[in-house]
């Protein structure tokens, strides 16, 4: 099922479906308001019947913006956005500790048949604008399928440390918050999906904060049009870091109430820690699917593609 492109340079690229003429994705990577930490991110994201799945720059947090990469807590620095978690003192506004995410340049922008790619170059900075990190990033939006009124996005970022010190990855859960896992891909649903339905293959609900799952599935409904929509989140199998001080599993961070939002966490007990000159690998598939899909049915389709 062909995929077309449109790069509005400086500003955003689309992804569509041409056979339904749905815009599947806009991938934004202008700057944004410091606050906020600026990086790229990707909304909308659409089903392919056109329904909305992610929410931009909601009330309780303006920085949550569809999907994108963070870093809740990096070295002292806060590359998500909004105030900083301190330990003892809860939120603080720490403006000086709000670093950013800038695009630098694209290695590839195609859509070919089935298949779209962006392949791009970042660099992460504190808030003094020194450079921490260089990462690239591919994107590909594919696996359309009509028939089961799904398709899929696969996310891969490598971040490499330029610092001559170590990274350190953390979340306000390792800073002394419990059940506040959140760094790493961040999905923010829309706010009609609060209360939807969270399970795993294994589990449900209130169960997953803070569990271990190789895919879990986001079953929201629509306002404003009927009917649901389902997300299933994968994070691929090698994304297990290993290094001196041992491995890091990916941790869910989900939450239901009082707003959807799910992110496969890169440090959600414990810190990770990236050495100088190293590079941290993570992959992603997000799968967005017309309807309420069940275990049975999430488990099937995921089950049948391969990383």
């Amino acid at each position: 099922m062909s995929l077309t492109l449109t790069h509005a340079h400086g500003d955003r690229i689309t992804v569509a479906h041409e056979a339904t003429g749905t815009e599947l994705l806009a991938y934004v990577y202008r700057p944004e308001a410091a606050w906020e930490a600026p990086k790229p991110y990707l909304h909308p994201l659409r089903t392919l019947s056109g329904a909305v799945v992610t929410d931009y720059r909601p009330n309780d947090h303006r920085w949550h913006k569809g999907l994108q990469l963070t870093a809740s807590h990096l070295s002292g620095q806060n590359l998500w956005g909004g105030n900083t978690y301190v330990h003892g003192d809860g939120y603080l506004e720490l403006p000086d500790r709000v670093g950013s995410m800038a695009h630098t340049a694209f290695d590839e922008v195609s859509a070919t048949g089935s298949r779209a790619v962006i392949a791009e170059r970042l660099t992460w900075h504190p808030h003094g604008g020194d450079l921490w990190a260089e990462e690239e990033r591919r994107i590909e939006a594919g696996d359309v399928d009509p028939e089961t009124g799904s398709w899929s996005l696969t996310w891969t970022s490598s971040v490499t440390n330029r610092r001559a010190e170590p990274l350190l990855f953390g979340s306000p859960t390792t800073h002394g918050r419990p059940a506040a896992g959140y760094t790493g891909l961040f999905w923010r649903g829309p706010r009609a999906f609060r209360d939807g339905r969270v399970f795993t293959a294994e589990a449900d609900d209130g169960d997953l904060m803070g569990s271990q799952a190789p895919w879990l599935a986001y079953v929201g409904e629509h306002d404003g049009r009927d009917g649901h929509a389902t997300l299933v989140f994968e994070h691929a199998p090698g994304n297990d870091h290993a290094g001196e001080k041992g491995t890091h599993p990916a941790h869910w961070f989900v939450r239901s109430d009082p707003f959807a939002a799910v992110a496969p966490s890169l440090a959600f007990h414990e810190e990770l820690v990236l050495e100088p000159g190293d590079t941290l690998t993570r992959g992603y598939r997000v799968h967005i699917a017309d309807g309420a899909w069940d275990r049975q049915r999430v488990a099937a389709h995921v089950s049948g593609r391969t990383w």
